[in-house]
């Protein structure tokens, strides 16, 4: 990932509120402020966009926001406008979270958090290329059918929280690394 699409991800997804940058509720800033902000040239954002290897981030016309992985605390986004943005799925299979092992035995207790993020990320497979972490252990089996699933436009899969009982399954990460 390049410089200018860590910093716009960076901005997009944890600093607008601090920053001073104008964001609807569902994550979306004018084109021309992030620019301004970030001093960028529009042939800059657009190849920041294009060349993210996780797709974090959306264009549409002159507005651009992060597909999702929004923090909550300092940021005018929120649980409701996202998930009315993103599109609702209904998963009849497990679905993945990647973790370490340090942190098993909290979540085994009580469930996921989403912690400083909107939600909790999770993924349609335990090789899927969306979501993925470079620190993970340990794969959660996940069973969506009490949770509200989400798919970001990116592909990633994302509810509030999972319940301790929704977690069926712990495997070893045999290098997929799903998040």
């Amino acid at each position: 990932m390049s410089r200018d699409s860590r910093r716009i991800s960076r901005l997009l997804r944890h600093t607008a509120g601090e920053r001073g940058l104008t964001m609807s509720a569902d994550g979306w800033s004018a084109i021309a402020d992030v620019l301004t902000l970030l001093e960028l040239t529009r042939s800059k954002l657009d190849a920041a966009v294009r060349d993210n290897n996780k797709q974090r981030l959306q264009v549409d016309g002159e507005r651009i926001r992060a597909c999702q992985g929004h923090s909550r605390a300092g940021m005018p986004v929120t649980r409701e406008a996202l998930e009315n943005s993103w599109e609702r799925v209904h998963p009849d299979h497990l679905l993945w979270h990647g973790t370490n092992r340090q942190a098993l035995p909290a979540i085994q207790r009580e469930g996921l958090k989403p912690g400083r993020r909107t939600h909790v990320h999770l993924a349609p497979s335990k090789d899927s290329q969306v979501g993925r972490r470079t620190s993970v252990e340990v794969l959660l089996g996940v069973d969506p059918s009490n949770l509200a699933v989400y798919r970001a436009p990116n592909g990633v899969l994302l509810t509030r929280e999972v319940p301790p009982d929704a977690i069926v399954r712990v495997d070893p990460d045999r290098g997929g690394g799903v998040g």
